[in-house]
């Protein structure tokens, strides 16, 4: 696996990492096993996709727990990332970004996952009731106390990023990005290249729609959230599949899935962007990594830039 740090100064980290929020939240619920899950968990770390991507809300709370067994005895090898900020009462999602709320959801995640610290912390939404200089304090806090060993900032405005740094280093931020999701190539990309930050890619697939695994709607269990998603609709998928078939091709010149040469033209936005493709199965994770040794032409990354946008919003 190649690699590359967490950012300047980061600890060194694969080039492509692992989100965990499909093995128990949102994604094709029917096919979830903790058993297969611990076993890509595991998988990951050996073959150097240590970076290991979860939130509090995945579940709720269960993921983190998942992640948490799976780490135990080889903590020490993962680059551990979680998130806070979304609160859940239990029937509905609502942003809490106040700074008791944030000190006290890092420590139940801590008490989830087995740890003592987090590699990376992130707040998972800004929350328009509280500055985000104010939250950013508070985060700033826990890395000082060792529970959180850098701090990071998810779905937030080039704005909210700058206004955070005021505060505390930020290490990295988190984001979709992919070649259906491409908005934050125009500021946030190339500030956090600048800044030394890291980019970590959520849904760098399209939310699957890349893979090329999905061409009608019953293609989705019962369930999965993505059903409800504009670009899923009937109508939107056959726009989209002929999308994902100019990924398709660039892939046949080089033995490769549409699936990696999407993670491949992700890796080539800069050196500290890095997917984070979520998977349940082994062989997903097997193809997932290796393409982060799948290197594109220039005239490839061209003709991936001058794709159009999918059909149909993102959410």
């Amino acid at each position: 696996m190649r690699t590359t740090t967490l950012g300047n100064g980061g600890p060194v980290i694969g080039r492509i990492g692992l989100g965990t929020m499909g093995m128990s939240f949102a994604y094709d619920p029917q096919n979830r096993d903790d058993s297969s899950s611990l076993a890509v968990v595991g998988r990951a770390l050996d073959l150097g996709v240590n970076l290991i991507d979860t939130a509090d809300v995945y579940g709720p709370f269960t993921n983190e727990e998942l992640v948490g067994r799976a780490l135990a005895g080889r903590r020490e090898e993962a680059v551990l990332s979680t998130k806070g900020g979304v609160r859940y009462d239990g029937s509905d999602f609502s942003l809490n970004g106040r700074p008791e709320y944030l000190r006290s959801a890092l420590e139940a995640s801590l008490r989830r996952l087995g740890t003592d610290h987090v590699d990376l912390y992130f707040q998972h939404r800004v929350d328009p009731e509280v500055p985000v200089e104010e939250s950013w304090g508070a985060l700033s806090e826990l890395v000082t106390e060792g529970k959180a060993r850098a701090i990071g900032l998810s779905e937030m405005t080039l704005d909210e990023l700058r206004r955070a740094q005021s505060v505390h280093p930020v290490a990295a931020v988190q984001s979709e990005f992919s070649l259906f999701t491409r908005e934050f190539q125009a500021d946030l990309v190339p500030y956090c290249n600048e800044q030394g930050i890291a980019f970590l890619c959520h849904s760098p697939l399209g939310s699957g729609l890349l893979s090329g695994r999905y061409a009608s709607p019953t293609d989705l269990g019962d369930g999965d959230f993505r059903a409800d998603m504009p670009r899923f609709t009937a109508e939107n998928l056959a726009a989209n599949a002929r999308l994902v078939d100019v990924v398709r091709s660039i892939g046949e010149r080089h033995a490769a899935t549409p699936a990696q040469v999407a993670l491949a033209w992700l890796l080539a936005q800069g050196e500290y962007v890095i997917p984070i493709p979520g998977t349940k199965t082994a062989r997903y994770l097997d193809q997932n990594a290796a393409a982060a040794d799948l290197v594109l032409t220039e005239d490839e990354l061209a003709e991936l830039d001058a794709m159009p946008a999918p059909t149909g919003a993102r959410e």
